[in-house]
């Protein structure tokens, strides 16, 4: 009798196929569509799902081990399937509707349907940092109309449902989310994505004109002053998705510079670099940054399984601590490997780019470093 994969042995599978064209999807900044239907394939989708909701019912050390596998691979996907996985896992117990919670839970475990949260806007930026959307919700008698402009929206070409975070035109406006299909009516995608790396996320800009929603679609809004920092337990499974991708990121380097260095043998050495001590201490120097990494992402993700997730302060440390030891790591390739490192023919630029916007994520380095020294020194 097979043997039955485990998940970790089914994640790998698959990222090893999604290896095989990263670089065409880092080319071309198309959404990785093929890429989706396979996880879907391999019942990786609704994964984080309650199995009441027809899903795995994955806690976060498991989403986590699946998200460095696939990053691995081909990071991007990597990076719109944690949104998939943060708001799968979340919104049952929220302050949804119950049967938009089942509609959606549903719609992506029978049918791979994809959700994120479009929150982003040119002069808003990041929600994160305070202040009002733009996007503004008018009541109508049906429903709500939104229009306004949302960028940096994750995976946009392959949504098939959008969390808009917004405003309502009342005398004292309530925020949040607003539940709007990714087919609605008004609802068009312009293609403005065009980054350094994580290029096949196309998170290009989502502009809503006059969009249509029934009254109970307006998911979960609430005066502005209610809104605080996310909450311990989201803010841990951001934390350690997130690491695990740009880890996954750094592995996929180290792993391709171990067999650079066995294969090169340059005539004057007469064997390979990796014989070289000075090579095996730089080598040691990113296992060094790896390990911990490790460490880190196992300790988090199983404190929150257990029910005891860390503060929203040392998850986002913890984000921090990983992905500038993931960039660091691969900076280290890069400077073991010269030239080769940095041509197009091999791989390892492409990781650089990508590990580069770890940094981009928020929260970012200041605020998580000024909430954290505010917090030592009682402010």
């Amino acid at each position: 009798m097979t043997r039955a994969l485990t998940l970790g042995e089914t994640a790998r599978t698959v990222a090893a196929e999604f290896a095989e064209t990263a670089a065409r999807y880092d080319e071309s900044g198309v959404f990785p569509h093929e890429n989706f239907r396979k996880l879907q394939e391999y019942g990786l989708l609704a994964l984080t799902s309650p199995v009441t909701y027809g899903g795995r019912g994955a806690g976060l050390a498991d989403a986590a081990t699946v998200i460095g596998e696939i990053a691995k691979g081909e990071p991007s996907t990597a990076l719109i399937l944690i949104m998939q996985y943060i708001n799968l896992a979340t919104l049952p117990g929220g302050r949804w509707p119950e049967h938009l919670v089942r509609r959606v839970l549903a719609h992506a475990a029978q049918h791979g349907a994809l959700i994120n949260a479009l929150r982003v806007e040119p002069e808003l930026g990041t929600p994160i940092r305070g202040g009002l959307p733009a996007t503004t919700a008018r009541r109508t008698d049906e429903g709500w109309s939104l229009s306004g402009r949302k960028i940096y929206s994750t995976g946009i070409a392959g949504l098939t449902w959008c969390i808009v975070w917004g405003r309502t035109d009342e005398e004292n406006p309530r925020v949040g989310a607003f539940l709007v299909p990714a087919n609605a009516d008004g609802l068009r995608i312009e293609e403005t994505w065009n980054p350094l790396g994580m290029r096949a996320t196309a998170s290009h800009d989502a502009i809503l004109k006059d969009v249509h929603i029934p009254f109970d679609h307006a998911v979960d809004i609430r005066p502005l002053e209610e809104w605080k920092d996310r909450e311990a337990g989201q803010s841990v499974w951001m934390a350690v998705l997130l690491g695990a991708l740009y880890d996954g990121v750094a592995r996929a380097a180290r792993d391709w510079l171990v067999q650079f260095l066995h294969d090169r043998k340059p005539a004057n050495l007469g064997a390979a670099l990796a014989t070289v001590p000075r090579i095996q201490q730089a080598v040691g120097e990113i296992e060094e940054l790896l390990a911990t990494n490790a460490r880190l992402l196992r300790a988090a993700a199983r404190s929150a399984d257990a029910g005891e997730a860390p503060s929203s302060i040392e998850s986002n440390l913890l984000k921090l601590t990983v992905t500038e030891n993931a960039i660091s790591a691969v900076e280290k390739a890069l400077k073991l490997t010269g030239n080769h490192g940095i041509s197009r023919n091999n791989p390892l630029e492409r990781h650089y780019r990508n590990v580069l916007c770890g940094r981009i994520h928020s929260p970012q380095e200041d605020t998580v470093r000024i909430a954290a020294g505010r917090a030592a020194l009682g402010i």
